[in-house]
Order: C-alpha cells, then sequence, then structure tokens
C-alpha cells in the first residue's frame, strides 16, 4: 500500500482455493467490480501472475532514490530490479514539496538479491537509471536486526 501522485493504491496478491479455471476468475472480477462500484473506487484491476517461489527471499539490500518528481521513476527502478530477478519485498514512497515549488519524489524500496547475482553489478545497473532519470540513488545492505 502507498500513496501514488495523491491516489491510495494498493497490489494484492490471492490465491484461489482448488485450481483456478475460467469460471472462478470471472466470479472474483465480477465480485471485485461489485466492491469497487460500492466504494466508489477509481480502478480495480484483475490479472493473473506467475507462481513463483518466494520461499528465501529475505530482504538483503535498500535502494533509496530521490529527485524532483516526473512519471516513469517508479517504472523505470522497478523495471532494472525485474530485469536482473531481484525481488522487491517492501516499496514506500512520498512526494513533498521542495524549494522554488517543486515536487520531490523519494522512494524507498527493500529488495533480495537473488544468492547468484552479484550486488555490485545491480548497483551498477540502477545508477545508470538513476542518472537517466535525473535522480538521486543510494544503495546499501539491509543490516539484519538480531532479535
Amino acid at each position: 500500500m502507498t500513496i501514488l501522485r495523491g491516489h491510495f493504491t494498493m497490489t494484492l496478491i490471492v490465491s484461489l482455493h482448488d485450481e483456478p479455471n475460467q469460471d472462478s476468475v470471472s466470479t472474483l472480477r465480477r465480485r471485485l467490480d461489485e466492491v469497487r462500484e460500492r466504494l466508489g473506487l477509481e480502478a480495480l484491476s484483475v490479472s493473473e501472475v506467475e507462481h513463483l517461489d518466494a520461499a528465501g527471499a529475505e530482504p538483503s539490500h535498500i535502494v533509496t532514490v530521490y529527485g524532483v518528481d516526473h512519471p516513469g521513476i517508479v517504472h523505470a527502478v522497478t523495471a532494472a530490479l525485474a530485469e536482473r530477478q531481484v525481488n522487491i519485498t517492501d516499496l514506500t514512497t512520498r512526494v513533498f514539496a521542495g524549494e522554488e515549488d517543486t515536487l520531490v519524489y523519494a522512494m524507498m524500496i527493500e529488495v533480495a538479491i537473488p544468492a547468484e547475482l552479484d550486488p555490485d553489478e545491480v548497483q551498477r545497473h540502477l545508477r545508470g537509471i538513476a542518472t537517466e532519470q535525473s535522480v538521486e540513488l543510494s544503495f546499501r545492505q539491509l543490516e539484519q536486526a538480531l532479535l
């Protein structure tokens, strides 16, 4: 859940019991559309996602992006992570007023980098994206808390 450009957004991944079939997916879409209308939501979509084994997807790094707000920042950064098969375990964004009436966008992404991937390579790729998007980027290893 987050606020994107002043709109509350939420993504849910749900599992249909048993083997999902066209009837169960159609029923889900119909019932969610009823909820969308009742609550006055602007948009609601349902799409199938490929099953991925998320076991062991413990977050390992934090990526922070900061700069003048403009469309495409989230897409560029998350697409770069997806290209490298990096799992996003948490994503938080904020927009706030900066100098000279500009809007500043800040995004913090917690990621799980696969063991077979070099974090330095991920960082180099993200820095290139940050340059293209004219934003600042930090990339650091997540400190694991001992409980």
